[in-house]
């Protein structure tokens, strides 16, 4: 591309030199160099230099700069000035290496709730020169096991609550050899081993492109993916969006919803340590939880989705919100009846964002002075984004297509032959449909594949069959995203039931019941139609094209 900068890799893809990994895995496993997309980094705030570990930058340094004092995690039971957690992430760093047997490179699962002790646990592991595989609390151990075996983890730190299914995980898991839980008073809990460790630590000289996240997709058609990210992700990330759109303060402090297993939702860590500020970390993020917090907090910058923007807004009478002063959506499309309400309510601008997991955050959007209601608006700067054909040829502006983005952070699958779907020609082809007006605003359509985005959360239809299937009255189903004015979109299963089998209203349930305990229960369908036959090609093919359109007609229809 002309007159993009050409970064000079130390090597680290190819396992030749520069690296600071001792286990090589996830450069061995990183995709083939001429598969990756093409990286930018143009402006000055981007030049990132050959050694770095990210966590010196988002934490070791406000500490040697005399900001040690000022707070940084806050949580209903528990917060952090950034020493202090500096204190505790460095007693982490310790147990990992000396009693943990954390080599750099090693891969190391984590899982809990957001929390003060998994933003501890996170910064941690990168400080040590490791690579988080954060999971969402809600996962099932068969969910568990998918990560743990691809990305080999033989090492995991887990809040003592989730510990039920973590140890189902654990024993289908013969090479997962440790996992610690914090919060149980156990003489071998996370705590009992800090607490006797020391509170030095210094990070490990990593390479600026050494892996140091895995972030898991939800998963659209087939198992999900590991996304690779380098400490240098981090901070683009930061310098990106956050830097150039948000434009936060040193005094603000942020509050989010999405789970720190999201990559969005660590962006409400990322982005409040970039600038020294402070963020609060809820487990329970319910519409009454949430403006509670908002409330006793006084936070001022917001990140949630469109859904529970909607949902605080049937509460937010008699509240005390007036700390906030901006507010991020993403994770879905935000509808412009949704930034209207909301703006009508609180005097705020929702500044809508559309990112992803192989990006690793938003990388389009506009500052609140620039936003088009109903648009997602420009390219972050750093970035580019246009709109293609199937075939990847750009179309005019106006013309429906798929999107491709290009910048500082780009898809690289972790052994996964679907990399070279998501990147064509050097862009990232994200899977969304998109328009781009005449003045290079993006308008959002709809998913590309068979995605259903429900409240922010990514659902694959095909992990909702398989569990319907395990069930003994249905024969055969199809699950589809169908439209809902609460959540954006609802997962709807059509059912086949077994022969003999009443199709009723308790089948439904039983059938809703079964699915939340097979898999994720945020996954299980809220609408259940039985059906005599499903929409099938010539050769026995499920049309979910088909179903969508059902789905579609149904929620359109007078009293749906």
């Amino acid at each position: 591309m002309a007159n993009a900068a050409k970064v000079q890799l130390p090597g680290s893809y190819d396992g030749r030199a520069g690296t600071a990994h001792a286990d090589t895995f996830a450069l061995q496993h990183l995709p083939p160099r001429d598969l990756w997309p093409e990286f930018i980094f143009t402006r000055p705030e981007l030049q990132y230099p050959p050694r770095l570990n990210c966590v010196s930058y988002f934490l070791d340094r406000w500490v040697e700069e005399g900001h040690g004092d000022a707070p940084c995690a806050i949580g209903p039971s528990v917060s952090y000035s950034y020493r202090e957690l500096q204190q505790l992430v460095n007693r982490i760093a310790n147990v990992l290496v000396g009693k943990l047997g954390l080599v750099t490179g090693g891969r190391v699962l984590l899982r809990s709730a957001n929390n003060p002790m998994m933003v501890a646990t996170y910064l941690a592991v990168i400080k040590a020169g490791g690579i988080v595989v954060a999971t969402m609390p809600l996962l099932r151990a068969k969910e568990l096991l998918y990560p743990i075996q691809k990305a080999e983890i033989t090492l995991a730190l887990c809040d003592g609550k989730l510990s039920e299914e973590m140890e189902k995980a654990k024993a289908a898991a013969p090479a997962l050899k440790h996992v610690v839980y914090w919060g149980t008073g156990a003489a071998d809990s996370l705590e009992a081993l800090t607490a006797e460790a020391s509170s030095e630590f210094e990070a490990v000289d990593t390479a600026s492109d050494d892996v140091c996240l895995i972030a898991f997709t939800s998963g659209t058609t087939g198992d999900p993916k590991g996304t690779m990210h380098f400490h240098r992700d981090m901070l683009a990330v930061c310098d990106g969006y956050a830097h150039n759109i948000l434009r936060a303060k040193q005094d603000d402090r942020f509050i989010g919803s999405a789970p720190l297993a999201f990559t969005f939702g660590f962006g409400g860590v990322l982005f409040p340590m970039h600038i020294g500020a402070s963020f609060v970390v809820l487990e329970k993020t319910s519409p009454d939880d949430f403006l509670s917090a908002i409330e006793r907090y006084k936070t001022t910058v917001c990140f949630t989705a469109p859904t529970a923007y909607r949902a605080m807004l049937g509460k937010i009478a008699g509240r005390d919100i007036s700390s906030l002063r901006k507010c991020v959506s993403a994770g879905e499309s935000l509808p412009k009846p949704t930034f209207d309400a909301w703006l009508k309510a609180t005097g705020i601008k929702l500044m809508d964002g559309i990112g992803s997991t192989e990006l690793l955050h938003i990388f389009i959007s506009a500052t609140e002075d620039e936003i088009r209601p109903g648009a997602t608006g420009k390219p972050v700067p750093g970035y580019e984004a246009k709109i293609v054909d199937d075939d990847g040829n750009d179309v005019p502006s106006g013309t429906m297509g798929r999107l491709a983005v290009r910048g500082p952070t780009g898809c690289r699958y972790l052994a996964d032959e679907r990399q070279r779907k998501y990147v064509h020609n050097g862009w990232n082809i994200t899977g969304d449909t998109y328009v781009m007006d005449a003045d290079g605003y993006f308008w959002y359509q709809s998913r590309s594949d068979d995605m259903i985005v429900s409240a922010g959360y990514n659902i694959a239809g095909t992990d909702v069959e398989a569990a319907l299937m395990t069930h003994p009255t249905v024969a055969e189903c199809g699950v589809v995203g169908a439209p809902d004015e609460a959540r954006g979109m609802i997962v709807k299963a059509y059912v086949v039931p077994a022969p003999g089998v009443m199709a009723d209203a308790q089948l439904a349930t039983e059938l809703q019941e079964h699915v939340k305990r097979e898999i994720a229960p945020y996954k299980y369908p809220r609408a259940i139609e039985f059906v005599t036959q499903l929409p099938k090609t010539e050769t026995g093919k499920l049309k979910r094209f088909a179903l969508r359109q059902m789905a579609q007609a149904a929620a359109s229809s007078p009293g749906a």
